[in-house]
């Protein structure tokens, strides 16, 4: 008994300072889950409120102080997004993500939907993508012949500009959401015009050069998957790797145009590059824009999304969603 309880204590994944979590299943999270509430923001008159869809789902939109000049004939892109935090961290009432979307739906001028989605190991993958998606099909349910009833998206959505958008896991949500959506349709006459992807979170079983300038962030962001996803086949797992022998051809991706915003010093840099690559090479007929934060790591915009940088990152991001468009 006293070996079961030494192997129960064992901790299988770690990373300091935010998350430890044990070979038992006890998880210990030291930031990223404090909620802050939702407001109308002073800086920017940004105003939040908080959606639940179903128990395990709920949403964050953030509405900007454009739309209170909206006249019913000149509506807003609506962008919604997934959190990151390698499906184990953060949530979207924090006050890491509330504070970053509050500043980038003031600066796209878009109304932004930011998902609530079950963590792991609590929740196993797919867990955070089948929340993801039901939040998508309710966000969606409020385009042209839905039955969707929230007035900050019936009101003032303009789904002819409908992009996704996540940084590091919640960009590989994004990613799957496109898909799903191609395979599955969405509600109403909702289709994605744009996805954008902030330092994806994509693995292989193959290395590559990126990796090599922090093998050991690499290696702890391999054993993330494999405590988040224990009942996947690996790393060459089409929910990680999207360009793995099996995975769904990124041809079918269900949107006309992709960002992939990038970070010089990202172990996770090249695995980005890699997607755009594979996905260049697939035949989507779509456009694709890539750019490149010098001298930056992963998910830096999140530490300070005042800086040069992340301002610079946040006004590609803006351009793109307010250039995308459906027209039905």
């Amino acid at each position: 008994m006293a070996g079961s309880g030494a192997s129960d204590n064992e901790v299988v994944f770690k990373a300091a300072h935010r998350i430890r979590i044990f070979k038992s299943g006890r998880v210990e999270r030291y930031c990223g889950s404090d909620p802050t509430p939702a407001s109308t923001d002073a800086g920017t008159g940004v105003a939040s409120k908080d959606h639940a869809i179903s128990p395990d789902v709920a949403v964050r939109l953030y509405l900007p102080p454009e739309a209170a000049k909206d006249d019913g004939s000149s509506r807003l892109p609506v962008l919604v997004y997934f959190h990151g935090g390698g499906f184990c961290l953060l949530s979207a009432f924090n006050a890491i993500i509330h504070g970053y979307l509050t500043s980038l739906a003031a600066r796209a001028r878009a109304v932004v939907v930011s998902v609530e989605y079950r963590l792991a190991p609590e929740h196993p993958i797919p867990a955070a993508y089948e929340d993801s998606w039901r939040a998508l099909g309710w966000v969606a349910s409020h385009a042209s012949g839905g039955a969707g009833e929230e007035p900050w998206l019936a009101d003032h959505a303009d789904f002819s500009r409908l992009c996704l958008a996540g940084e590091s896991a919640g960009a590989n949500i994004a990613h799957h959401m496109a898909m799903r959506a191609r395979a599955e349709g969405l509600p109403g006459s909702a289709r994605i015009s744009g996805v954008v992807l902030v330092h994806p979170y994509f693995l292989s079983d193959a290395r590559v050069a990126s990796e090599e300038s922090n093998p050991a962030m690499a290696a702890n962001m391999v054993r993330m998957w494999r405590v988040v996803a224990p009942a996947t086949t690996g790393l060459d797992d089409p929910w990680i790797n999207p360009l793995a022998d099996g995975a769904p051809a990124l041809r079918a991706l269900a949107c006309g145009r992709v960002l992939v915003c990038l970070a010089e010093q990202d172990v996770l840099r090249d695995r980005g590059r890699a997607y755009c690559e594979g996905l260049a090479a697939s035949g989507w007929a779509g456009e694709l824009e890539v750019v490149q934060a010098a001298g930056q790591d992963h998910c830096f915009h999140l530490s300070d999304f005042t800086s040069g940088d992340a301002v610079w990152q946040d006004e590609a991001i803006a351009r793109f969603v307010n250039r995308c468009h459906i027209r039905f």
